[in-house]
């Protein structure tokens, strides 16, 4: 069993690294081939394919950033990344960049162990209370978010589009209604305006690890930031690490810079991931489609299978953390060189296929009504996070009506 769980968590770091450099595969679609083909593991022990679940979701949280910064191809965890990083990049700093996130989501991993352990300890009891507040909660960040933004009545109209085909879709008959929703949302329509983008990008340069430094004080704020921000968005049904980021970056406000932003992205990318396991065992409330995956393959999550987890997590980190500054080096040197556009639709056409194979009719009709709901949100300058209405409308009616 031991060399089967140590295999497990190396082909997970290699597939999650896989996950987080293609653009348009979001860890959630991962998540979701996995329970369509659950049936075709049928042989292998629950716990194995939660090590690589686990594994694979954890470096898909350190990697996702790569493509955001060099590429600009973001997803849902990672596209609050893209301004600040692609300023470096154009300074020639992409490969900082990076390393900011990546500092970020290693010194997230003791976070993570001193928050399991309160979690343990006090979720169950602190939900029962939230439970009764929920849908106010929740209705009360959209709105924060929403008004936040300079064209509000636009991020509005995109909440609602984004809800409403999220109440559509957990309402008919869609087979796998997740994939062809997130594909649609995140995946496809951030690939094809990307593929309109041209950016000419300077040389890179490679600073050493010991060069790449943040003051002091700094780094212990944004520390604190991710504390409060990241743990709250980590049980509210709904809300995820973009939220938990734009909370954070509105808390700290003009104290904080694009290099030390990156590196509060990274940290609470990782946090979030990390705690969505915490819950499900603690309440049994899924809020990642990782977690999802592991609740249904074990069923009941275990307090052992937690800490097996846990420790997962604490190892794929350390091994993500090398293999992306490795990755950021090769991506400095040969970005010049990267046919974008070929790269883009080969994913394209493994998004469609996927989709095609796993869901129905109805989920191609999710597919494209959502691929073009995700345009129209890019396409006028609003933020991604608003596109999170078709996880967030569903939940606040399902919590006042349900």
């Amino acid at each position: 069993m031991l060399i089967e769980i140590i295999l497990a968590l190396l082909l997970g770091c290699t597939i999650g690294t896989f996950t987080g450099i293609f653009p348009g595969i979001h860890i959630n679609l991962v998540s979701a081939f996995l329970l369509a083909g659950i049936g075709y593991f049928s042989g292998v022990e629950g716990i194995v394919l939660v090590v690589f679940i686990v594994a694979m979701a954890i470096t898909h949280t350190f990697i996702d950033f790569i493509p955001s910064i060099y590429l600009g191809a973001p997803e849902e965890d990672s596209f609050l990344a893209v301004l600040p990083g692609h300023q470096l990049l154009r300074e020639g700093k992409g490969h900082e960049a990076v390393v900011l996130t990546l500092f970020g989501s290693i010194t997230a991993l003791p976070i993570t162990l001193i928050f399991s352990f309160v979690f343990v300890l006090a979720l169950s009891s602190v939900y029962d209370y939230f439970g009764i507040i929920m849908p106010f909660v929740l209705i009360f960040v959209s709105s924060y978010l929403i008004l936040r933004e300079e064209e509000f009545l636009i991020s509005f109209v995109v909440f609602l589009m984004a809800g409403f085909l999220g109440l559509f879709t957990f309402d008919l008959p869609v087979k796998e209604p997740l994939l062809p929703l997130l594909t649609g949302l995140f995946g496809i329509s951030g690939i094809i305006v990307s593929l309109k983008s041209k950016v000419i990008i300077p040389k890179q340069k490679i600073k050493k690890m010991s060069k790449i430094k943040l003051e002091r004080k700094s780094i212990w704020r944004n520390i604190f930031t991710a504390c409060f921000a990241a743990p709250l968005c980590s049980f509210l049904p709904g809300i995820g690490s973009g939220h938990a980021a734009v909370i954070g970056s509105e808390i700290l406000g003009k104290k904080n810079d694009k290099r030390s932003f990156l590196f509060l992205v990274g940290a609470i990318n990782t946090i979030v991931m990390t705690l969505s396991f915490v819950t499900a065992y603690t309440i049994g409330r899924t809020r990642t489609g990782a977690a999802v995956a592991v609740q249904e393959i074990l069923g009941k999550i275990s307090f052992w299978n937690l800490i097996t987890i846990i420790f997962v997590v604490m190892i794929a980190g350390i091994l993500a953390f090398f293999t992306g500054v490795n990755l950021s080096k090769f991506f400095s040197k040969y970005v010049m060189t990267f046919n974008y556009r070929k790269i883009s639709f080969v994913v394209l056409g493994i998004l469609l296929a996927v989709n095609l194979v796993l869901s129905n009719s109805l989920g191609l009709v999710v597919l494209i009504t959502g691929s073009a709901i995700g345009i129209f949100c890019v396409m006028s300058g609003t933020r991604r996070i608003n596109l999170m209405g078709c996880l967030l409308l569903p939940t606040i009616v399902f919590y006042l009506f349900g």
